[in-house]
């Protein structure tokens, strides 16, 4: 366990969770199902299980700093990895890369996004492990791979081809949000999986493959490399992190290079990204609401809504079909789940007329 490490993601903000995730307060440090532990806290106690505690990064923009220290008081300062700026997640993932080698060359990392539910852990363990064995040994990128239970636009999905090396199959394709004629295509198939956004992989292998893909990027942190894991990163971060590209590890590498493998796994995993994913997974009563955070509710001649309050106030619904129902604090949203994708207007649209009273 030496050499094996977990970066865990948690820098964004979660607009697609308005009203309860906001830029002040994002939805990695909510708790969404009323347990005591934040999504960010629940990616944690599933890692320490397997890796150790000090090995266990967090990348996080500045102003959320003080939140994980809050939530996670077990990590030292030189565990969380802030940014300076939004730079999605290619620069964050470089960022951990340098810092990781600093402290172990012979690194094998997991990088994980903060916001899954993870249903039958055992199992899922078990597939990390047996991935850090696999690039431990093998000088290749690996992401776990979901097989797809309906025709999902909001995942990006890979395609697996004939070449299998000990269970791990080699990626033909990448293919990110496909519209849902062709997201129905990819699940008839067969051969298309969804792409978790779990990664593993050697430091030397990631760091190899950001030199070959994104030399924006690897340029910049080469620079400092001897800086890192000393008194003189987090000045070096804030004066280069700014001038990374902003770009996603999926566009940036796993599109292009040609080393890429997936498990196949299952393990009951849900992308906690919208309401919508939030709703499928809920408890649902016989007409098909879900009404979470043991809210109450009276609801009349109304299916398929989910219903969110962080408050212990009563929310009766008549005659209402298909919608987000979400109140917290001075913001009350309804809309249609299928329009969900429209939060992030709805926000950038109560800025402009409102500044950052609802935001």
């Amino acid at each position: 366990m030496k050499d094996t490490y977990c970066v865990i993601m948690s820098g964004g903000i979660g607009s697609r969770f308005w009203p309860f995730s906001r830029e002040s307060f994002p939805k990695q440090f909510l708790d969404f199902f009323g347990n005591g532990r934040s999504l960010l806290q629940m990616t944690y106690d599933r890692y320490v299980k397997i890796i150790p505690k000090e090995h266990i990064y967090v990348a996080t923009n500045a102003l959320y700093v003080h939140l994980v220290k809050e939530q996670l008081p077990e990590l030292t300062d030189e565990q969380i990895l802030a940014e300076p700026t939004r730079k999605n997640t290619a620069p964050c993932i470089a960022y951990a890369s340098y810092h990781i080698r600093a402290c172990n060359p012979n690194a094998n990392i997991v990088v994980a996004p903060c916001d899954h539910l993870i249903i039958h852990e055992e199992q899922f363990l078990k597939d990390v492990e047996k991935a850090l064995a696999f690039v431990k040994d093998n000088r290749v990128l690996v992401t776990l791979g979901i097989q797809p239970t309906r025709p999902e636009t909001g995942y990006g999905y890979i395609q697996s081809s004939d070449t299998v090396v000990d269970d791990f199959c080699k990626v033909k394709t990448f293919t990110e949000k496909p519209n849902l004629d062709l997201a129905r295509v990819f699940m008839a198939s067969g051969e298309f999986y969804w792409n978790s956004g779990i990664f593993i992989w050697n430091v030397n292998t990631i760091i190899k493959a950001f030199s070959k893909y994104l030399p924006d990027i690897s340029s910049r942190f080469d620079l400092g490399k001897e800086l890192f894991n000393t008194p003189k990163e987090k000045d070096f971060i804030k004066e280069n992190f700014p001038y990374c590209p902003n770009i996603s590890i999926d566009y940036g590498i796993m599109e292009k290079a040609s080393n890429v493998y997936m498990l196949c796994v299952e393990f009951g995993w849900a992308d906690l990204g919208t309401w919508g994913s939030l709703f499928d997974i809920a408890h649902k009563d016989s007409y098909h609401n879900a009404v979470l955070k043991k809210n109450q509710a009276l609801l009349y001649e109304s299916t398929g809504n989910v219903v969110a309050l962080d408050s212990d106030r009563l929310v009766v619904v008549q005659g209402i079909h298909d919608c987000i129902i979400a109140e917290s604090g001075n913001v009350l949203v309804i809309c249609k789940k299928q329009d969900e994708q429209r939060l992030k207007q709805f926000v950038a649209d109560a800025k402009i007329k409102y500044g950052d009273k609802f935001n």
